[in-house]
């Protein structure tokens, strides 16, 4: 039976041991965004926001836009909301958006109160079926797409992600110049 020194003695052994293989150098830190070459166009889409007026992706052309799929319901959700919400407050001038997509089955009715509560500071739109398609099954909640000022996804992250990993990939992807061109639209999903 191991008394609570042992217990604190084997704990504080596991924990070096944990400590020292994530300090290892041989660990190589993940990319905040994928290599140009390795990036595919966001696909546009046709939503409407919270006043009735259609949002389409292609609006945010020449920008660096996180792009979060997220729902009412959804804790870890919760957790990010408040950091895209000083993204957009730190990055907007710089030419960054936060557009949040809704996925709640009820629709408004449950959003607008949320974003209000959390006092969100950001344009969302209501998400729908079509649209999470196209972006390849949004399965998860949060999915979250980081795309380039090219209107192309440079990084997706599902499920809570690090507070830090977000600024690394923003910080990385507003270092580029803005295109002459801006988004080129794909075709549009979630018309109607």
């Amino acid at each position: 039976m191991l008394t609570p020194r042992h217990s604190a003695a084997v704990l504080s052994a596991v924990l070096a041991v944990i400590g020292l293989a994530a300090c290892s150098s041989g660990v190589k830190a993940a990319e905040p965004v994928k290599p140009e070459k390795e990036r595919h166009s966001a696909p546009d889409f046709q939503l409407k926001d919270g006043d009735g007026k259609t949002v389409h992706l292609s609006d945010y052309k020449g920008k660096v836009v996180l792009l979060d799929f997220f729902a009412t319901w959804c804790g870890p959700c919760k957790i990010e909301i408040p950091w895209f919400k000083e993204f957009e407050r730190t990055h907007k001038d710089k030419g960054f958006s936060v557009l949040g997509v809704a996925m709640d089955d009820e629709g408004w009715e449950v959003v607008k109160p949320f974003l209000q509560e959390l006092g969100v500071n950001y344009r969302v739109v209501m998400g729908n079926d079509p649209t999470a398609q196209a972006y390849g099954g949004v399965d998860a909640l949060p999915t979250t797409f980081l795309i380039d000022r090219e209107g192309r996804i440079a990084a997706v992250h599902v499920g809570l992600t690090g507070r830090k990993d977000f600024e690394n990939g923003i910080e990385k992807l507003l270092q580029s110049p803005a295109p002459a061109g801006g988004i080129v639209p794909a075709a549009l999903v979630g018309a109607k």
